[in-house]
């Protein structure tokens, strides 16, 4: 038996997931992303991608897992809550941060940039630099501050990116005016 979850965020980048799942393109309609999943994880407070009701359509991969990996999938989005996503087919999943977790992140809960980097460089790979676009134009919550994480990444699934996936991210977070922090800077 299998399940299927829409990734819309670290999920759509392929190198994140289990060897062998089957993963296609494809858009979602009523949903916004936010970066309202706040918690606190081995490395200090974060803030990662939840979705909210909008009357946008979002772009990302229906995965397709087999059973026995649900355990992992249900580790990997412990501050998420599974609902329907009916739209995509019978059964299939999205995950939206559970109520204690769901609010914009702070100083002491940042974005980590290494976080940023996985979806972006998934994003590019899946929909090209206009897929990139959309993401940062369908995604609120750019005021949270994001941790400049790069050089010791906090995110567990981080990913090596090139000159160019590093410069793409560096410019749509420009677009969005982000203020960075360092380090020495997070609250912990």
């Amino acid at each position: 038996m299998t399940f299927s979850v829409f990734g819309y965020g670290s999920l759509v980048n392929r190198l994140t997931l289990p060897p062998h799942v089957a993963a296609e393109p494809v858009s979602l309609s009523g949903w916004r992303r936010a970066w309202r999943a706040t918690s606190i994880a081995h490395a200090g407070g974060v803030c990662a991608l939840s979705v909210v009701p909008g009357e946008d359509t979002i772009e990302g991969l229906l995965v397709t897992f087999e059973d026995e990996v649900r355990p992992v999938i249900n580790a990997r989005e412990y501050r998420y809550d599974p609902l329907l996503a009916e739209a995509l087919g019978e059964g299939a999943l999205i995950f939206r941060a559970n109520a204690e977790a769901d609010r914009f992140g702070d100083a002491a809960s940042p974005v980590h940039l290494s976080y940023v980097d996985v979806v972006v460089q998934g994003f590019l790979t899946e929909f090209g630099e206009a897929g990139v676009e959309r993401f940062f134009a369908t995604t609120d919550g750019w005021h949270v501050p994001i941790l400049n994480d790069r050089a010791a990444p906090r995110y567990p699934r981080a990913q090596q990116l090139t000159e160019n996936e590093r410069s793409l991210c560096d410019r749509m977070l420009t677009m969005v005016d982000v203020t960075f922090l360092s380090t020495d800077e997070a609250q912990h």
